[in-house]
């Protein structure tokens, strides 16, 4: 259904197939899951079945949400799975089908480091971490549980911040994680938006 790529894609998607750590700000409603979606799924492995992309989201709906645009993106992709792990829903359940293998999964911190410490989200083979509405999470407190996280990463990933505002806290948060990110600010939904790179 995409005909034309919003500002933030156009500006996001060459990065991220370089393999760039990124800090994207633009409003909700820009395109921003297709913008780190696409490029994300690209890069897969459809043959690894240890999970290579994580994507935090600051609420379970986001989650869902996010996981059911990642589906319909890679509706041509048999092989790859996405999963939305997050409180509140039958951990076994979760379980059961990382034990089978996803590609990509997106969660919520709490769920997340759960899945982490009792050893059932194995992220060795991780190449891509999504912070989706990172300043949401900043105001939801779960920042110390996103830091917790980004330590438990492989040295070798690439790092994605995505947020609506950019608070001294997320980019203190994007200081410390990301490596030489390409930033891309983008104010309206029309504004093609700058990039430094």
């Amino acid at each position: 259904g995409f005909h034309a790529p919003s500002p933030i894609q156009k500006a996001a998607i060459p990065e991220l197939l370089l393999g760039r750590d990124l800090v994207g700000q633009a409003r909700t409603g820009t395109g921003k899951t297709a913008a780190f979606g696409l490029p994300l799924l690209q890069c897969l492995d459809p043959d690894e079945r240890r999970p290579q992309a994580l994507v935090l989201t600051p609420t379970r709906e986001l989650a869902l949400q996010v996981a059911e645009a990642l589906n319909s993106f890679a509706a041509q992709l048999p092989q790859v799975r996405v999963l939305a792990i997050y409180g509140g829903a039958d951990y076994r359940d979760q379980l059961l089908q990382l034990r089978r293998g996803v590609q990509v999964v997106v969660g919520t911190p709490g769920r997340v480091m759960d899945h982490i410490r009792q050893g059932t989200l194995d992220l060795s083979a991780l190449k891509t971490l999504v912070l989706d509405e990172a300043d949401e999470m900043l105001r939801m407190g779960f920042i110390e549980s996103v830091e917790w996280v980004l330590d438990q990463l492989p040295s070798q990933r690439q790092v994605v911040l995505l947020s609506a505002t950019m608070p001294a806290e997320i980019r203190r948060l994007s200081n410390r994680y990301l490596q030489s990110p390409a930033e891309i600010t983008i104010h309206s939904r029309k504004e093609i938006g700058r990039a430094h790179v």
